[in-house]
């Protein structure tokens, strides 16, 4: 591999462009209120990922504040770190109220977007102290999703009598809240019930419903539930990119060098890898070990690829029309889209943790094999 192929020049480019798509994405910034022990972290961990609502982290707002903000990515969590609502619910509104106004003034990415309020099906009691603060939550201009957290189910799905009961008295108060109802969740297992997670859809549902405009994106990177909403933007890119490649027509690919290793294309690789919220560090280590798979074989692998793409004509000279180039481009996102969703899930490592670079290089080399095979396949209908 020469110097233009480098895993050094590829590894910078690569968080270039990472952190070109994260400034483009931006932040989803949530606030979780309820009172202690209803189990906020958890709820928050199993949507958005365990690292960002790890106990403890996070810095004041002000120096005095009430407010705890913690960034990660595309997430950002704002909570009050174990404070009583009913005892300091005003002192909250208060400092959110503040913090509001500042923020909203500031880029989209730093203002507040989304407020879930979490009660627990274990209390069986709602307050009226609480339903004054979500009124307040309201009041501000925040959107309101209100979670009935650790619901049990039956073990073919039905929810407990008693949690059907108690929503339908918090649904009667009539509060400001997101789709007039509380959303029943269970956000962590129970091996020895056998309790499942529940649930979690319909709250990444709702939240994307009442979030303001422009935030989609980084809602969709952040949250780990929704993986189809992940596919549906991710084929997106793919689509922009592969028609900027055929629109660059003619381009010569350096087939010798690296497959992938024109702006477009590692522009869209990035891209992907930020929707799925895939670390940069990791991706690009995981990028450079999958294109292996094509750089080190060169002319020869490339060229048997696209030989199968009628249209194309010689390697040799390593130029490629429009049509073929787009395909191309398309096939190399889809089969870095099918990486990044095993990477999402925790999986292409190795004993150690690791990554299992053997393993990232097959998994790429075999769709990016199947998605050219399409293309020949579609072209023939055509």
């Amino acid at each position: 591999m020469n110097n233009f192929a480098s895993d050094g020049w590829f590894k910078d480019e690569f968080h270039k462009r990472y952190a070109e798509s994260a400034k483009e994405i931006g932040r989803f910034n949530l606030a979780v209120f309820g009172k202690t022990g209803v189990g906020k972290s958890t709820l928050v961990n199993a949507v958005f990922g365990a690292e960002v609502a790890r106990t403890g982290i996070g810095e004041p707002v002000t120096k005095e504040s009430t407010l705890y903000l913690h960034t990660s990515g595309f997430f950002g969590l704002l909570d009050t770190q174990g404070l009583e609502i009913g005892v300091e619910g005003d002192r909250v509104i208060k400092d959110l109220a503040k913090l509001i106004q500042e923020r909203r003034r500031k880029p989209q990415s730093e203002q507040v977007h989304v407020a879930w309020y979490a009660v627990r099906f274990a209390d069986r009691r709602f307050e009226e102290t609480e339903a004054a603060f979500i009124r307040k939550l309201a009041d501000l201009g925040l959107p309101v999703v209100l979670v009935m957290t650790q619901v049990p189910t039956s073990p073919s799905g039905a929810y407990h009598p008693d949690a059907v009961e108690f929503a339908q008295q918090i649904d009667a108060r009539g509060l400001p809240v997101h789709g007039a109802r509380v959303y029943l969740t269970n956000a962590k297992a129970d091996d020895f019930s056998g309790q499942p997670v529940h649930g979690l859809q319909d709250l990444v549902d709702a939240t994307f419903r009442c979030a303001p405009a422009g935030v989609e994106d980084a809602l969709t990177a952040a949250q780990r539930v929704d993986l189809k909403r992940k596919q549906e933007q991710a084929g997106t890119v793919i689509a922009g990119a592969a028609t900027a490649a055929g629109a660059a027509g003619a381009t010569p690919i350096p087939f010798s060098d690296a497959v992938v290793l024109v702006p477009i294309q590692l522009g869209m690789m990035a891209r992907i890898s930020a929707i799925y919220g895939i670390e940069v560090d990791k991706a690009a280590m995981a990028s450079i070990a999958a294109t292996a798979a094509a750089t080190q074989a060169g002319r020869t692998v490339a060229g048997n690829l696209l030989k199968m793409v009628p249209g194309f004509g010689t390697v040799g000279g390593g130029a490629i029309n429009a049509t073929v180039a787009a395909g191309f481009t398309g096939a190399i996102g889809a089969a870095w889209s099918k990486v990044c969703v095993k990477l999402s899930e925790g999986k292409l490592r190795g004993v150690n943790g690791a990554l299992d670079t053997e393993s990232i290089r097959t998994l790429f080399l075999d769709e990016l094999k199947t998605q050219i095979s399409r293309l020949k396949l579609n072209a023939k209908e055509r």
